[in-house]
């Protein structure tokens, strides 16, 4: 006879595949509505050129100008980016111009330059730009040095060699032409790992000024806060200055971001911090994790937090005329994350939950602490949405705060969490990449995340916080942005070996890894330079075994009705699928085992293709458990499941 199977809604990743029957154990590239498991949203690349930003990206921001210009700032390992109408613009600040000027060798119908600069201390991989060029032997055009970026190669320590756009022409020789050389400002390393160097913070770790001689410092990944003041984007390096770019400017993708942009100069500025963000109602430039004394990096400070004037990028010296001010948070080690709420900003250290709201002079923000044991992961670990803030914790677990703090069940947590046997959880080594965003498209928040024995993010998991539901993934995203200045999500991948398509620095290499730029939820494939690949989406419930009624045993029934639940070995028939739509085909696999701890294996002729006119499935499968699992794994194909029939009967118990 014809079983019903219903599954609840999400995964259950806690409980074993037996214990966990009417439910879901696991899954790909699938989220729940309405109750019903479907295939996410595609994805495709969105810059016309197919370029790539060099680096991983860590943190992006959209935002609009005045005039409607929409644009998204993106802070990669190696520089600070613009997406604007299809393609990408390089706005990195650039750093201290080296002194004096430098020579060059060019070679005759040869891209390769080299450049003479007595002890100029760059590293191979740094990017620089060139000024006041006088034109080196071969090359008629000074705007080949001008107009562009260089990566260094194979450096001495008197020379380092770039490539050019164009080979060198007649007149080339040694040691002519001239120019300045200004590197861009250092982010910091592309990967988070144990280190050597020379301390953290304020005293550093061994003997003060002197190497340690043990890696067992974490090294934090380079990193950005961005946000916006207006139509001005205010950027900060982690640890670093921050920097400003005005997109009402004459011309502004033509200028970088810098401390001195026409009327929001950050020259004032602390010039270390670890996160920035800006109050939305009362337009105040918080630096959380800053100098005591701007100016002096070594009183930086993990736990204190100034603020500027108010409706002023610039001014931090508190007057009984401003709103400038600080204080220092008490519970925890450091400032790990922080976001704008409702009418709050939120603050999350290590250990403890704080929050911050306007109040106005002579205080004019009262800090709140409204959370203990609820520490964040990581910087970008945070996401708002729904009126509430949702965070990943470094003690393991989630947590929500919408008034008051809460932690959020999960039955997805040891799967993320613990590292035991075959499941690997959470690199921890790595957890201050980890990035959450909102898809308020399908009320959802993601968190993006390494496993275990992985430096980069490889791994996601999601909450949905209408329907209540976990469900994890192997959507790899360093970075995501919500729709809303755009109509999709945005969202970067990150390729440790590829070399960047990234046409304004020249002779870029594969050093650093290339960053892809996507639209999310956009068809059912993977679209970009490969072509269109399929998204190999998968559902899989856990064990489902039959039970006999009494009265088929020719007894009375009664309350207990049921006899034998995993007792009785079934034989299945045939199954009737049922999906709510379908494009394409989907694949249905009946898993048999006769015991928990065995393997299970497809049933005899499965898998089996279904289309969306298929009626029903003649099948013969027998064993004491069954589960069931949907797939696809073909470009055009997508389904939202409904409910399974199986032709299931008792069949003794041998």
């Amino acid at each position: 006879m014809l079983q019903k199977l219903d599954f609840k809604p999400g995964f259950n990743k806690q409980a074993t595949e037996s214990g966990a029957e009417s439910q879901w154990v696991d899954g790909d590239y699938v989220r729940f509505r309405y109750g019903l498991p479907e295939k996410i949203g595609g994805w495709k690349q969105l810059t016309v050129a197919q370029e790539t930003l060099p680096g991983v990206v860590r943190s992006q921001h959209a935002f609009a100008s005045f005039e409607g210009e929409k644009y998204v700032a993106i802070g990669t390992s190696q520089g600070l980016f613009l997406y604007y109408e299809e393609g990408f613009y390089d706005i990195t600040p650039l750093g201290t111009q080296l002194a004096s000027t430098c020579d060059f060798d060019t070679v005759l119908s040869s891209t390769t330059v080299t450049v003479n600069k007595t002890g100029h201390g760059l590293e191979d991989g740094e990017y620089i730009v060139f000024g006041s060029v006088g034109a080196p032997g071969g090359f008629s055009l000074t705007t080949t040095f001008t107009d562009t970026a260089f990566e260094v190669k194979n450096k001495t320590t008197n020379t380092f060699e770039i490539t050019t756009p164009i080979a060198a022409g007649a007149g080339a020789t040694s040691g002519t032409g001239s120019a300045t050389i200004t590197p861009y400002i250092s982010i910091g390393p592309t990967f988070q790992t144990y280190g050597y160097g020379w301390g953290t913070y304020l005293w550093g770790n061994s003997t003060w000024g002197t190497a340690r001689t043990v890696s067992n410092v974490i090294l934090d990944p380079g990193n950005w806060s961005l946000d916006n003041f207006g139509e001005v984007l205010v950027a900060t390096v982690y640890d670093g200055q921050t920097y400003t770019w005005d997109s009402g400017a004459t011309t502004p993708r033509a200028v970088r971001a810098s401390q001195s942009t026409t009327n929001f100069p950050t020259t004032n500025n602390p010039t270390a911090t670890r996160i920035t963000l800006v109050s939305d109602r009362d337009r105040h430039l918080f630096h959380l994790g800053t100098e005591s004394t701007i100016g002096d990096t070594s009183t930086q400070d993990p736990m204190f937090v100034r603020f500027s004037n108010q409706e002023d990028l610039n001014t931090y010296l508190p007057t009984a005329t401003n709103t400038a001010g600080t204080f220092r948070l008490d519970t925890g080690n450091k400032i790990v994350a922080a976001i704008q709420g409702k009418d709050y900003v939120f603050v999350l250290t290590d250990l403890a939950a704080y929050v911050i709201q306007f109040v106005g002079p002579p205080f004019t923000f009262s800090v709140r602490q409204v959370g203990t044991n609820c520490g964040c992961i990581g910087q970008h670990a945070v996401a708002y949405a729904n009126g509430a803030v949702w965070w990943m914790s470094g003690e393991g677990g989630f947590f929500v705060f919408d008034g008051t703090v809460k932690s959020l069940p999960s039955l997805v947590e040891d799967f993320v969490f613990t590292t035991a046997g075959t499941n690997l959880g959470i690199q921890y080594q790595s957890s201050d990449i980890v990035y959450a965003s909102p898809n308020s498209l399908y009320t959802e928040i993601n968190w993006f995340y390494p496993k275990s024995g992985s430096a980069q993010i490889d791994r996601c998991v999601t909450y949905n916080y209408s329907e209540k539901v976990w469900t994890t993934s192997s959507l790899a995203r360093s970075s995501y942005q919500d729709q809303g200045v755009y109509d999709l999500p945005y969202a970067s991948e990150y390729n440790t070996t590829n070399t960047p398509v990234f046409s304004p620095i020249s002779g870029i290499t594969n050093k650093w890894g290339a960053s892809m730029y996507y639209a999310q939820e956009t068809g059912v494939d993977q679209i970009d330079s490969a072509g269109t690949t399929a998204i190999a989406a998968f559902i899989r419930s856990g064990d489902y075994d039959i039970t006999m009624k009494k009265s088929a045993l020719g007894q009375a029934t009664g309350i207990a009705d049921y006899r034998g639940d995993g007792e009785f070995f079934m034989a299945v028939r045939r199954f009737i699928p049922d999906f709510k739509f379908q494009t394409g085909d989907a694949k249905i696999t009946l898993y048999i085992s006769d015991y928990p701890a065995n393997t299970a294996a497809s049933s005899p002729l499965g898998p089996f293709t279904v289309s969306a006119t298929t009626d029903k499935v003649d099948t013969r499968a027998r064993g004491r458990l069954v589960s069931v699992n949907i797939e696809n794994d073909s470009t055009g194909q997508t389904w939202r499941y409904g409910t399974l029939r199986l032709d299931a009967q008792a069949d003794g118990r041998r």
